[in-house]
């Protein structure tokens, strides 16, 4: 409805397609997976002449949001890029995240910051963030209980401090979903007007939304 063409891919990791195809996500931590959508993103473009290499935005939360933010760290083949809830480091979300310990059990099975310190910082946006260009939307909950909002605020300052473009919006009193109705209008309006932003070169909506001010 918004003249986007919407591509979701199943990466390495996934469910559905037998064991040893989602067990390539244990211990990896987005490597392989990013590889994979930036390897089919690719070859969608290139079989598709209808669609506009140069403005493909890329979207996730949670994990998704992770991946968002890793993949900008890989490629600049995005042209705008949202992530809602992303984890930025995976040592910080290990320790702080509700669900952290226990699901890092068996994403990164007997895989500890102690153990495999390269596991924990090389994956994460954080300690890559000067490799990214994508102008980047992030977005959280302000009492998330599974994905700490300091996973936001730390990719935030960094990329501040480099002098990217990166924009942070807050939802006050949300979880880890946003469930308050005239707030998720807000939260999906904002992410559709970042796209409009940059894929469409139509900033007004975002402007409306998030007048530039001068303190």
């Amino acid at each position: 409805s918004r003249d986007y063409v919407v591509y979701v891919i199943q990466p390495s990791g996934t469910i559905g397609f037998g064991q040893e195809f989602s067990a390539r996500h244990v211990n990896a931590w987005g490597k392989r997976t990013a590889d994979d959508i930036i390897e089919g993103t690719k070859q969608f473009c290139k079989e598709h002449s209808f669609v506009d290499a140069k403005k493909i935005g890329c979207i996730g939360a949670s994990y998704g949001g992770f991946m968002t933010q890793y993949l900008q760290t890989r490629t600049d083949i995005f042209a705008a890029a949202v992530s809602h809830a992303g984890i930025s480091d995976v040592t910080s979300y290990w320790g702080e995240g509700y669900w952290g310990y226990s699901y890092n059990s068996v994403a990164a099975a007997d895989s500890y910051p102690w153990k495999n310190p390269e596991l924990f910082t090389k994956q994460g946006s954080l300690f890559n963030a000067d490799k990214i260009n994508t102008p980047l939307l992030l977005l959280h909950g302000t009492v998330d209980t599974n994905v700490p909002i300091g996973e936001s605020i730390q990719i935030f300052n960094a990329l501040k401090l480099l002098g990217k473009t990166v924009e942070f919006i807050t939802v006050d009193g949300e979880n880890h979903f946003i469930s308050d109705y005239d707030k998720r209008i807000k939260w999906h309006n904002s992410i559709m007007a970042w796209f409009a932003r940059w894929l469409q070169d139509r900033p007004e909506w975002w402007n409306e939304l998030y007048p530039e001010r001068h303190l």
